[in-house]
């Protein structure tokens, strides 16, 4: 391992994909069988993420899923990736983070995002609409008063007096807002790591310390894939992009399909520019290639941390990488023990 990499910690987030022909609880069972093999294999945190009304999505409901993934494990940190806070009233979000903090004291993370519901009718459904977004900085202020003193004579109970750290995730302009607040900052290179890149800078540029010795904090959220040949690799990201491609022409994200049959389709002309694009921006190939590539990301960004989303038909295929990168990175429990304790020292949790 790299003396770029050695310091930097790689943690998960599952966003509970369905495949063809499994249920949703199924995939449910899957992600919180795999946040204990995360924590086996020393991963720092496992999250997971929010999705309405989504056929290839089962994380629907994230407080109760990660109470769920907290359950099953001792170690690992657990949080979201993100809960929306458009979605909900900052109240009900901090009582749901109390009540977890409580029960897995110093294991959970509160990782906050600005989407709101891929349609009009998840939209109106969830009782929102896009105007919510706009007020989010006003939600975001809301939400972590009440883990400090309540607001306007209203106590999240039990989360006052609680530390649980909070995360942004970057769209938009998210990366300023994190700075703003003296948040860690979420940030995904969505095709264009140039761009990641300068929001980076700015972040760091503008941050503010919200806490007495806040500093910035930056982990990178990306897709990684090993595997034992670059077109192996490479190969494994086709139902993700797949998917994303059919999304964005029929309106409907739907489950992982097998490479082959993606393969074997006849595509539009769209169809095949979306799955292109959908398949650049990752890493991918032999242990050899993609440390080369994480070395170049972590030089560049100065990442403290990378959150892996890798999603795939083959399940055991993605286990497979996952547990891969764990030996590669030379992440285990006792590295983990040692991330607790540079957090309790002040580092970002």
């Amino acid at each position: 391992m790299t003396s770029a990499l050695s310091s930097v910690r790689f943690s998960v987030l599952d966003r509970s994909r369905v495949r063809r022909g499994q249920s949703h609880p199924a995939a449910l069972r899957e992600t919180v069988e795999f946040a204990r093999l995360a924590e086996e294999w020393g991963y720092h945190r496992f999250w997971v993420s929010e999705h309405h009304s989504v056929p290839g999505v089962a994380g629907s409901a994230p407080t109760v899923l990660a109470a769920a993934a907290a359950a099953a494990t001792s170690r690992i940190r657990i949080g979201t990736g993100g809960v929306m806070l458009p979605n909900h009233q900052p109240l009900v979000v901090a009582e749901q983070f109390g009540v977890l903090e409580s029960l897995y004291p110093g294991r959970i993370d509160m990782g906050l995002g600005r989407s709101v519901g891929f349609t009009d009718g998840v939209r109106h459904a969830l009782g929102h609409d896009k105007r919510d977004a706009e007020d989010f900085d006003a939600r975001l202020a809301e939400l972590l008063a009440y883990f400090t003193e309540g607001r306007r004579g209203v106590h999240a109970w039990p989360a006052e007096g609680l530390r649980v750290p909070a995360f942004l995730l970057a769209t938009g302009s998210g990366a300023e807002r994190a700075a703003r607040f003296g948040l860690p900052l979420v940030i995904a290179p969505a095709g264009d790591e140039d761009r990641m890149v300068e929001a980076i800078e700015r972040y760091r540029a503008e941050f503010r310390p919200a806490l007495a010795g806040g500093e910035p904090y930056v982990m990178v959220s990306g897709s990684i894939v090993i595997a034992d040949t670059t077109a192996q690799a490479h190969r494994l990201l086709l139902p993700e992009a797949w998917s994303a491609a059919y999304a964005r022409t029929r309106g409907e994200f739907p489950p992982l399909l097998p490479p082959a049959e993606i393969e074997a389709r006849t595509m539009t002309d769209r169809e095949r520019r979306i799955v292109e694009e959908g398949l650049r921006g990752h890493l991918y190939g032999t242990e050899d290639e993609v440390a080369d590539h994480l070395e170049r990301l972590v030089t560049r960004t100065g990442a403290a941390e990378i959150l892996v989303h890798t999603s795939t038909y083959d399940r055991a295929a993605r286990l497979d990488s996952h547990r891969r990168l764990a030996l590669l990175t030379g992440l285990s429990p006792d590295r983990a023990d040692r991330d607790r304790a540079d957090a309790r020292s002040g580092r970002a949790a």
